[in-house]
C-alpha cells in the first residue's frame, strides 16, 4: 500500500470531476491521474472531454490519451500503470489525484484485481464470432466441458461472462476461477485516502450533459469521429463504443441527421449516469457523496482527518 497522499474523485459524466482535480492539483502541487476508460484513447480527445493542453500545463497529467484506439485497453493494464505512477510519485513526495468515472478502475485500485493474462485478439475475435453465429447456448455447453466449475456459476444466458470465461480457458488452459484466486493486491488503502463521489442536482446534471455534448460538437467532435471511422476499426473495440461515437458514425454514414445523433447520444449518456451512480453506491460505499460546490472543502476536511 502506498503512503503517498492520495485523493480519489469519482462521479458521473459532466459532474465537474476534472475541474475539481485540477483545482486540488494546483493547490497541493499534485499529479492528476486519469481513471476514465475512454480518456485513455488518443483518438478521442474531444468526444471524451479530455483535459485540454492549457489545463495539462497547470499540473502534470498522467494516463490521458496514451493508447491507440485499435487497442483493447484493460483494467489490468491501467492498474499496472497507476502502480508505476504511485511509485514514482512517492519518490518525490507529491500528492496524487486520481479522477474519473470508471467504477471498475476504482474497484481494482482499492480492492485488487485477478491476475488474468491478456487474451489474444485472435481468440477474442473467434469467441465473439461464434457467439454471433452459434449463440450463447453453444458457448455455455463448451464451457461446461472445458471449465465445469466456471460454467456452474454462470447463468446460461449470460453472454458477456460466458464469453469471458471461455476466452480465458481457451487462451490459458486454466479456469477463470483459478486466476481469480491469484489476485493482485490493492494499490490504494481506502482508509488512508480522501475520496468523494460528485453528485450534482439531477436536473442540473442533465443540463450539464446536454450542454457539454453541444460544446463537443462545436469544438469539432464530428471531424474527430470522422477521422476515427476512416480507420475502419473493429466496431466492438472500446474506443468505437465511447458515448456519442456510434451515433456520430451513423450520422456520417448518412443514416440519421446530426440533431438526431446528438439527441440520442445525450439520452444514452443520461442513462449511463444513472447506472454509474447506482454502481458506486452499491460497490464503493466508502466514497462520500457531495455536491460539486462542496467537494473541495469536503476533501480538505478528509485530508485533515487523515493527517
Amino acid at each position: 500500500m502506498s503512503k503517498t497522499v492520495i485523493i480519489l474523485i469519482a462521479g458521473p459524466t459532466a459532474s465537474g470531476k476534472s475541474a475539481l482535480a485540477l483545482a486540488l492539483a494546483r493547490k497541493l502541487n499534485a499529479i492528476v491521474v486519469n481513471a476514465d476508460s475512454m480518456q485513455v484513447y488518443q483518438d478521442l480527445r474531444i468526444i471524451t472531454a479530455r483535459p485540454s493542453a492549457e489545463e495539462a500545463q497547470q499540473a502534470p497529467h498522467r494516463l490521458y490519451g496514451h493508447v491507440d484506439a485499435a487497442e483493447n485497453y484493460s483494467v489490468g493494464r491501467w492498474c499496472s500503470e497507476v502502480a508505476a505512477t504511485l511509485d514514482s510519485t512517492a519518490r518525490y513526495g507529491r500528492a496524487i489525484v486520481i479522477v474519473g468515472g470508471t467504477g471498475l478502475y476504482f474497484n481494482a485500485l482499492t480492492r485488487g484485481l485477478a491476475a488474468v493474462p491478456p487474451i489474444s485478439p485472435e481468440i477474442r475475435k473467434e469467441v465473439r464470432a461464434r457467439l454471433a453465429s452459434e449463440g450463447v447456448g453453444a458457448l455455455h455447453a463448451e464451457l461446461k466441458e472445458r471449465d465445469p466449475a466456471a460454467a456452474a456459476r454462470l447463468m446460461p444466458g449470460d453472454r458477456a461472462r460466458i464469453s469471458r470465461a471461455l476466452e480465458v480457458v481457451l487462451a490459458t488452459g486454466r479456469s477463470l476461477i483459478d486466476w481469480h484466486e491469484e489476485e493482485k493486491p490493492a494499490a490504494v488503502d481506502l482508509s488512508r485516502a480522501a475520496k468523494v463521489f460528485l453528485m450534482p442536482d439531477r436536473d442540473e446534471l442533465m443540463r450539464r450533459i446536454d450542454a457539454r455534448f453541444d460544446a463537443m460538437i462545436a469544438a469539432g467532435a464530428v471531424d474527430e469521429v470522422r477521422t476515427l471511422a476512416a480507420r475502419n476499426l473493429d466496431p466492438q473495440l472500446p474506443a468505437m463504443k465511447a458515448h456519442g461515437v456510434p451515433w456520430l458514425i451513423r450520422h456520417l454514414n448518412g443514416e440519421i441527421g446530426l440533431e438526431q445523433a446528438a439527441d440520442a447520444a445525450k439520452r444514452e449518456t443520461r442513462q449511463y449516469t444513472k447506472r454509474q451512480a447506482t454502481w458506486f453506491r452499491n460497490q464503493l460505499p466508502d466514497f462520500a457523496w457531495v455536491e460539486p460546490d462542496r467537494a473541495f472543502a469536503a476533501i480538505e476536511q478528509q485530508l485533515e482527518t487523515l493527517a
